[in-house]
C-alpha cells in the first residue's frame, strides 16, 4: 500500500541562512566527561529527555557491573578484534558530543573492532548480537571498511540492561557500508548511544535504525565527511508504545564540497504517555559547495495520550548548493482511509494493520535482508495486536 500523509498533519522546522546559531556547532566535543556539565533538563539537547529514567548515565552515578554479552558472527576474511583503549582506530570518526557519550568513552574497558579488508565484497552480512543480561554496561565498537570494499552489518540489541555505548563507522574511499541497528530491547532496558560515521571520498554509507523496545532509548546518529563525493542515507523507523520514550537526534555535518545526504525517519505511537522525539540537524558549512541534502520525518499517532516532538533544523552558510530541504508531519489515520478498506469487506483491525504496514513499507525495504524484514514486520503487527487485544 502506498504511503498516505495523515490528515491534520503539522509541520515544524527552522531554516537559517548565514552564521550558524545551532547549539550543535558551538557545543563541546571531548573525550573528557568533565568538559560536559551535568544536564538538568533545561538545556536544548536535553529538554525532551526524562533524565530520571537514564539511571545515572548522565550524572556519573551509574557504575558498570557487566550485564551485556556481545557476539560477532562474520564471513571469512573479516577480522574481529578485542582491543584496549590505546588502539589508534578508537575515536577516529569523532569525539563524544554529550556527557553520556563521554561517560561511555571514559568507562569502557575493551572495544570491539570489525575490519573488512580493502576491495572485499561480502556476500553475507556481519552480525553483531548485543544481549543485555541485567546491570549496567559501557561499550565501544568500531566498524572499519577498507577502500572499495562492500559490506552489510546488522547490530541487534536484545534483553535487559542499562547501556551507554558509542559506535564508529570508518568508511574508506569508494567503499559501501550498510548498517542496520535494531533496538529490540525488553521493555525495562535503557540505551543511550552515539553513532558516528566518517565517510571517505566517493564512499556510500546507508544506516537503517529500527527502534521497538526499551523503557528509554536515546540515539545520536552523526555523519561527517572526510573527502568530496561522499553519500549518506539515514533511514529509521520506530514504534513507540505505552510509557516508552524513544529519541533519535541526528546531525549531518556538511563541511566538505560535493557530498550528499538523505534522511527519512517514520514512527508510529500508541498508548498513554508514549513519547517519541526526532531531531534532525543538518549544517551546510561555507566550504561545502555542491551539497545536496534533504530530511523528512513522518509520525502516525494511533491512540490518544501519545506525544511526538519533531524538529528538523537546516543551517546554510553558502548559496552554492545543489539543493536543501526538510519536512515534518504528524497526524492520525484518515477516517476516509479506513472507510475505504472496510467498505471492501476488510475488518477494522485488519484495515488498521494494512495502513501501518503501508506507512512503514518503504523503509523496511531499505534493509535488503528478507529474513530481517519479515521479523520486523511481524514485530509491528504484534505491537498492533497488543493494542487491540
Amino acid at each position: 500500500m502506498a504511503e498516505t500523509i495523515p490528515a491534520g498533519s503539522t509541520t515544524d522546522g527552522v531554516i537559517q541562512v548565514g552564521q550558524p546559531t545551532d547549539a550543535r556547532v558551538s557545543a563541546p566535543a571531548s573525550y573528557d566527561v568533565a568538559d560536559f556539565p551535568v544536564p538538568h533538563g533545561r538545556e536544548e539537547d536535553w529538554r525532551f529527555t526524562p533524565l530520571e529514567r537514564l539511571r545515572g548515565l548522565h550524572d556519573g552515578t551509574a557504575v558498570a557491573d557487566g550485564g551485556v554479552k556481545v557476539e560477532v558472527t562474520a564471513p571469512a576474511g573479516v577480522t574481529v578484534e578485542t582491543v584496549g583503549r590505546d588502539d589508534a582506530r578508537l575515536g577516529k570518526a569523532g569525539k563524544p558530543v554529550d556527557r553520556v557519550a563521554a561517560q561511555a568513552y571514559s568507562s569502557f574497558e575493551k572495544a570491539s573492532v570489525v575490519s573488512v579488508p580493502k576491495e572485499t565484497v561480502l556476500t553475507e552480512p556481519v552480525r553483531i548480537a548485543v544481549h543485555g543480561e541485567g546491570g549496567t554496561a559501557f561499550g565501544h565498537q568500531v566498524i572499519e571498511i577498507g577502500a572499495f570494499a562492500e559490506a552489510v552489518v546488522v547490530i541487534d540489541h536484545t534483553g535487559d540492561a542499562t547501556v551507554a555505548a558509542n559506535v564508529e563507522y570508518l568508511i574508506g574511499d569508494g567503499a559501501k557500508l550498510t548498517v542496520v541497528s535494531v533496538q529490540d530491547w525488553d521493555d525495562t532496558a535503557v540505551h543511550a548511544g552515539q553513532h558516528t560515521a566518517l565517510v571517505g571520498r566517493d564512499a556510500t554509507f546507508k544506516s537503517v535504525v529500527v527502534t521497538f523496545g526499551g523503557d528509554l532509548v536515546r540515539l545520536h546518529p552523526r555523519v561527517v565527511y572526510g573527502a568530496p563525493g561522499g553519500e549518506a542515507e539515514l533511514y529509521g523507523l520506530y514504534f513507540t508504545d505505552n510509557g516508552q520514550h524513544q529519541e533519535h537526534r541526528l546531525f549531518i555535518d556538511h563541511d566538505t564540497p560535493h557530498c550528499r545526504s538523505n534522511v527519512a525517519y517514520k514512527g508510529a505511537l500508541q498508548g498513554a504517555e508514549a513519547h517519541a522525539v526526532w531531531i534532525g540537524d543538518v549544517l551546510i558549512r561555507a566550504a561545502a559547495e555542491g551539497t545536496d541534502t534533504y530530511e523528512l520525518n513522518r509520525n502516525l499517532v494511533l491512540t490518544d495520550g501519545a506525544r511526538v516532538d519533531s524538529v528538523p533544523n537546516l543551517e546554510i552558510e553558502t548559496g552554492e548548493i545543489v539543493g536543501a530541504g526538510h519536512a515534518s508531519a504528524t497526524g492520525r489515520f484518515e477516517d476516509e482511509q479506513l472507510f475505504y478498506l472496510m467498505a471492501r469487506g476488510i475488518p477494522a483491525d485488519e484495515a488498521r494493520r494494512l495502513v501501518v504496514r503501508g506507512f512503514f513499507a518503504e523503509l523496511v525495504q531499505q534493509i535488503g535482508l528478507p529474513e530481517l524484514e519479515e521479523r520486523l514486520i511481524a514485530k509491528i503487527e504484534a505491537e498492533l495486536e497488543a493494542s487491540v487485544g
